[in-house]
């Protein structure tokens, strides 16, 4: 059973400047809803951790990069904040956020500092402490997924725990692959029996691109370390996935049902379109 979760949030998001400089493009706000139902923002990271919350996940790895504490600021708790709102009469704010920070109390936060951007996979590595022996989910810090009751991530994790998958990550067919993880394989009920990965292919072999949702056995932390540098001195975490494919061991893509809905703020083209699918999306009385 999946119960905890590595969140890497350590890019230096330069696709984002100049508004990345001093804060992680994971902070950057999205459209969401209070608990009351106002209309508000919140970091993109908050939403992801908050969905995975209410998924079951109670233990949080979060990968940061150095001298960018934003994110754990954020998610320190701050009482004071919250009994300043009430007295404003802020009533929605602040139990919105009283909400965020019960999340947290009730959690376990690890924090763990990669010191220079040395790719996804060296990310996932990093946590390699707090995974242990276990089971455990990989949810990039910058990239969010609406569905009905969270059904996306109760699909991976069943793909995960009753199909015991190595590994088994979300896939969603995309127009341009070109700048994703694409997956090969073979396909059958929504589930693709994976046969080889590649990082950002000039020539796809399929339109099944990769998101970034992934529930992995500790082994992939033995396929990391074996998993040679690329360009820029980065780990692809695709790479230590094809390491498993070449292993012989069970790779299992889970596709997106069309009425998913995919919040991507990793360049400022999809940023806006982040920002209109979420206002949308909660102007239609969807929760995160």
């Amino acid at each position: 059973m999946l119960t905890k979760a590595v969140i890497p949030a350590a890019g230096l998001g330069t696709r984002l400047l100049s508004a990345t400089k001093e804060q992680p493009k994971e902070m950057l706000p999205v459209f969401s809803k209070t608990r009351s139902g106002e209309l508000c923002l919140k970091p993109m990271v908050q939403l992801v951790f908050e969905q995975l919350h209410g998924a079951g996940f109670r233990e949080f790895c979060f990968i940061v990069g150095k001298e960018k504490r934003a994110i754990e600021d954020h998610f320190t708790p701050d009482q004071m904040y919250v009994s300043k709102l009430q007295k404003m009469g802020k009533s929605g704010a602040s139990e919105d956020l009283q909400a965020f920070y019960d999340m947290i109390e009730k959690s376990t936060l690890v924090w763990i500092n990669q010191p220079e951007p040395r790719g996804f996979g060296d990310a996932v590595l990093k946590a390699k402490s707090f995974v242990g022996a276990d089971s455990f989910l990989v949810h990039a810090g910058d990239s969010y997924i609406h569905s009905k009751n969270s059904g996306h991530l109760e699909r991976l994790r069943k793909e995960s725990d009753t199909a015991k998958a190595d590994a088994a990550f979300l896939v969603q067919r995309v127009q341009d692959p070109r700048r994703y993880g694409v997956v090969e394989g073979t396909q059958e009920d929504g589930v693709v029996k994976v046969s080889r990965v590649v990082e950002k292919p000039q020539k796809p072999a399929s339109n099944l691109a990769i998101m970034p949702v992934y529930a992995f056995h500790s082994v992939i932390l033995k396929a990391l370390e074996v998993t040679p540098s690329g360009v820029g001195g980065e780990i692809q975490l695709t790479d230590g996935i094809q390491k498993l494919v070449d292993w012989g061991l069970s790779v299992r893509a889970v596709e997106l049902e069309k009425t998913d809905v995919r919040l991507d703020i990793g360049s400022p083209e999809l940023y806006w379109e982040a920002q209109n699918l979420s206002y949308k999306y909660s102007l239609n009385d969807h929760t995160a």
